[in-house]
């Protein structure tokens, strides 16, 4: 079922079409990526969507009553309350039907059994508890505690005053909170932005089971390749629609590049043909005819435009201006941190032409590392020792060394004041700064052109060692390519931190995970040290799982009294097992049969429906019957979960 189209679009900025004859449409349950480049109207258009734009052409329809949640870019929540609090002011209704059972609760015990009144308030008690226990009213509290945890706020920061917290902590919270909302329509906007690869894999895992739709912006192409299963491209002031992930996109857009490519160079073969056939023989008595007819096929022929691509692509390499030893770096049992250690000990042994990834999650020191690695912040224990010849470029995610009040032209001329300004402009340009651009002042400039700015910066210096911090940041997915492409092509070494992984696997030959326990390496990219992660979580828990068989053996072995506790522990044990996968069952059917109810009502609510008594009849008694295997199941599922809690 469709429950949003938007139809022909068209949104123009000072008389100039930014995109025209749009369309879009939405399933339930539907899983899209929004992509294309900086600039292209992706923000503009999902805020057409939710109504914070205007409609310059064609129409938006949408399901009757569609809830819509939106997260834009950078945005964070703007509360005085605590954390917990605001998060549980989503189920605000829940909690007031929680107060109301309980009210009806103790009406319930002063009451005769046999009055008429006792069988008024039970009824009211009914039918409340069910509409309470059918909404996860016993279970809103684990689940606000579960995606609080997802994001990395525990139990000891709940109280905390939002308004107090950084403005990354804000966006994750907007989000924890949109995702516990549950619209039906669920449009982020860069949600992976201030999101480490912990937090970012779990929310993966979060919205893979979402009960509504997505719409998607991001430039982290690994997320969308595990989220997405549509993809529509914005480019050329048109909307492109694609069945399958992001990697799926690439490919069949490419293939439909290159097929337009071959038809048009056909074509113009062709033409070629024709056209030289006319100029040698339309003055020729002979063949004048011949000449006119293929003029007049020319004349009738349906031309095939040009293939061109949506916009210029920044282009430049990193070319080193002389080779470093083979030995570029060693740091050995180091500490990092400000005034406490945040990792220790670490230890990095970087040789010549490596691509070294760090890894690890917000808060344990990856920037300091770099920072201390160079000197800007000294280690707590230990130091770094640079190799023969090094020469060593960095890239902060701060950006921290570009001026804001200095041009474009300046930041780089600066820098490099022999060289002739045509020269430096003809760099500029290569990333993508040409005409009046070049005289924009820093402070004015986007996050993306600042970091296209960094970038110039560092290609120009030609160093051997590059440390990069976080390079993908504000580039969209073109750029990031590109930035791809020189680094594998950098005839250097590379130390790099990220949280795209996706360039990770792209750029990195080994990866290095950083903790508070120091550091651990991984000869392989991101999806090698995913795999040994997991490898190595499976033999820990094996390795548990037989510590624990043998303690119980020994144990069993001591005494008959203890044998006899081994066995009714045992028991138990296996109880507890077999219960929770009939609880975790139970619930897998309470989900499949609240979705069964939403899908009848929902067709009950159509018009076609509504109006014809004989299939709204059929499907009343169909939600009737679900009710009634509901009412049982959570009868059931109650019944299981109070002997598990009796067991343990």
């Amino acid at each position: 079922m469709i429950i949003l189209q938007a139809q022909d679009l068209t949104k123009r900025f000072n008389g100039i079409n930014i995109f025209s004859k749009v369309n879009l449409s939405i399933q339930e349950k539907s899983r899209i990526a929004l992509v294309g480049r900086n600039g292209a109207g992706k923000s503009t258009l999902v805020k057409m969507i939710i109504g914070e734009q205007s409609i310059d052409g064609g129409q938006i329809t949408t399901k009757k009553n569609l809830t819509i949640g939106y997260l834009a870019q950078d945005t964070g929540l703007d509360s005085d309350k605590g954390i917990y609090e605001e998060m549980s002011s989503v189920f605000a209704k829940l909690k007031e039907q929680e107060t109301k059972i309980h009210e009806l609760e103790a009406q319930i015990s002063t009451l005769d059994p046999k009055s008429d009144r006792f069988h008024q308030i039970s009824a009211t008690y009914d039918t409340v508890r069910a509409n309470f226990e059918q909404h996860n009213g016993y279970g809103y509290d684990a689940e606000i505690r579960g995606v609080l945890h997802g994001f990395g706020f525990d139990k000891d920061q709940y109280d905390k005053p939002i308004n107090e917290l950084s403005g990354g902590q804000k966006t994750q919270l907007a989000l924890a909170k949109l995702l516990l909302e549950k619209p039906e329509l669920l449009i982020l906007d860069e949600p992976t932005n201030h999101l480490d690869v912990e937090t970012i894999t779990w929310l993966e895992g979060y919205i893979q089971n979402y009960s509504g739709s997505l719409l998607i912006i991001s430039h982290d192409r690994y997320f969308l390749d595990r989220i997405v299963n549509e993809v529509y491209d914005l480019a050329n002031g048109t909307l492109r629609h694609y069945a399958g992930n992001y990697t799926q996109y690439t490919q069949k857009k490419q293939q439909e590049i290159s097929l337009r490519w071959k038809e048009y160079e056909k074509q113009q073969t062709e033409i070629s043909k024709l056209q030289t056939f006319v100029d040698k023989n339309i003055v020729r008595a002979s063949t004048t005819k011949q000449a006119q007819a293929r003029r007049k096929q020319l004349e009738r022929m349906n031309r095939i435009e040009k293939p061109t691509s949506d916009s210029k692509s920044v282009r430049f390499t990193f070319s080193p201006k002389s080779k470093s030893g083979n030995n570029v770096l060693k740091v050995t049992d180091a500490a990092v941190g400000y005034t406490k250690i945040l990792s220790e000990p670490v230890n990095l042994d970087v040789k010549r032409n490596q691509a070294i990834a760090i890894v690890g999650p917000n808060g344990v020191g990856k920037s300091t590392l770099l920072k201390s690695i160079l000197g800007i912040i000294p280690f707590l224990k230990g130091s770094a020792q640079f190799g023969t010849g090094v020469d060593t470029g960095y890239y902060d995610q701060e950006q921290a060394s570009l001026h804001p009040s200095k041009t474009v032209l300046g930041e780089i001329w600066d820098d490099h004041p022999t060289t002739a300004e045509g020269d430096i402009r003809s760099v500029l340009g290569s990333f993508l700064f040409s005409g009046d651009d070049v005289a924009k002042m820093v402070h004015d400039l986007s996050g993306g052109e600042k970091a296209r700015l960094l970038l110039t910066k560092l290609a120009m210096q030609h160093n051997n060692f590059l440390i990069l911090d976080e390079p993908t940041n504000h580039l969209d997915i073109d750029s990031r390519e590109v930035l791809e492409k020189a680094l594998n092509g950098f005839d250097g070494t590379i130390l790099f931190v990220s949280h795209d992984r996706y360039f990770i696997n792209k750029v990195a030959s080994s990866v290095v995970e950083l903790s508070q326990r120091g550091t651990t390496l991984y000869l392989g990219d991101y999806d090698y040290y995913v795999d040994k992660k997991d490898e190595q979580l499976a033999i820990k828990e094996h390795e548990q799982e037989k510590q624990g068989t043998a303690q119980l053996a020994a144990q069993a072995t001591t005494s008959t009294t203890d044998k006899k506790n081994y066995e009714v522990n045992k028991q138990n044990q296996k109880e507890v097992r077999k219960l929770n996968r009939e609880v975790i069952d139970l619930e897998s059917q309470l989900d499949e049969l609240s979705k069964s109810k939403n899908n009848i009502e929902s067709q009950m609510a159509q018009p076609e429906v509504f109006n014809d008594l004989d299939k709204a009849s059929d499907l009343q008694k169909k939600l009737e019957m679900i009710d009634q295997k509901i009412k049982e199941t959570e009868s059931k599922w109650e019944q299981k979960s109070l002997q598990l809690e009796d067991i343990e």
